[in-house]
């Protein structure tokens, strides 16, 4: 009887960790540019003892990767926002000094006139330096990266290039998800720039999340973890007559 118990709380935990990921998921359908993570089921043979079958098989929960199809693009109209048409991110510069991958384009003008995301990260340019904008100026992306900036005040003849964004294009199998959603090369290099990766100014790129597939997901882990936790149930009912059968005796 622990031997079944075993497997089907094995199989009730590889559940949970399969849930939790489909349930980050759903909560990611709303935010830009993010990626859908992964996770599966894979079996595991348990070893048998001597004079036993090969008959049992416990279940482990792996998250291989990340989907990396684009998700729709939405028209903004917004003069600081931008979406990767293709393949292709932007690059940001993480607080521990590093660079890393988005394909979050909703960019922002900081306090210290420089451009970033939603949540303060530096964007980076074709060399690999935050992009400086001018005072209270207006920015112009082109579909090739290169940003234009107008100064308050100044005429529109004095339009100037002021820097391009790194636009990078590396495998999708040597890129890793890191915990703040954020992606990095796996030796933790920076990823040369890429000039074929192009950019639609003014729009940005939705979530790639499917919500009604992660739904049926989660209700589908739901009813498999009601299952398990049914075999464990009747399990623990068995052991119970089978002792008051031995204690009758």
């Amino acid at each position: 009887m622990d031997r079944i118990l075993y497997t089907a709380a094995n199989g009730a935990a590889r559940v949970l960790e399969q849930q939790s990921v489909i349930s980050n998921n759903m909560a990611n359908v709303a935010t830009t540019g993010f990626r859908e993570q992964l996770a599966i089921y894979r079996s595991v043979p348990v070893v048998p003892q001597a004079g036993e079958l090969p008959t049992r098989v416990a279940t482990a929960a792996s998250t291989p990767g990340s989907h990396f199809r684009q998700g729709n693009m939405a028209e903004t109209g917004h003069a600081l926002d931008a979406a990767i048409a293709g393949s292709g991110w932007f690059a940001v510069r993480t607080p521990q000094g590093g660079e890393a991958y988005t394909r979050a384009g909703e960019f922002a003008v900081d306090a210290q006139n420089q451009l970033v995301t939603q949540s303060g990260l530096p964007v980076l340019s074709a060399d690999g330096q935050p992009i400086q904008v001018p005072e209270r100026g207006s920015i112009t992306f082109a579909t090739d990266g290169q940003i234009s900036a107008l100064g308050a005040g100044d005429n529109p003849r004095d339009i100037q290039l002021i820097a391009q964004l790194k636009l990078v294009n590396p495998p999708a199998n040597q890129l890793q998800r890191g915990g703040d959603g954020l992606f990095r090369l796996a030796q933790g290099q920076a990823a040369p720039a890429d000039p074929t990766v192009k950019i639609a100014p003014g729009f940005v790129e939705q979530s790639n999340v499917n919500p009604a597939s992660a739904m049926v997901a989660m209700i589908a882990n739901a009813r498999q973890f009601e299952l398990q936790m049914q075999v464990i149930k009747h399990a623990s009912s068995n052991e119970e007559r089978g002792n008051s059968i031995l204690s009758a005796g």
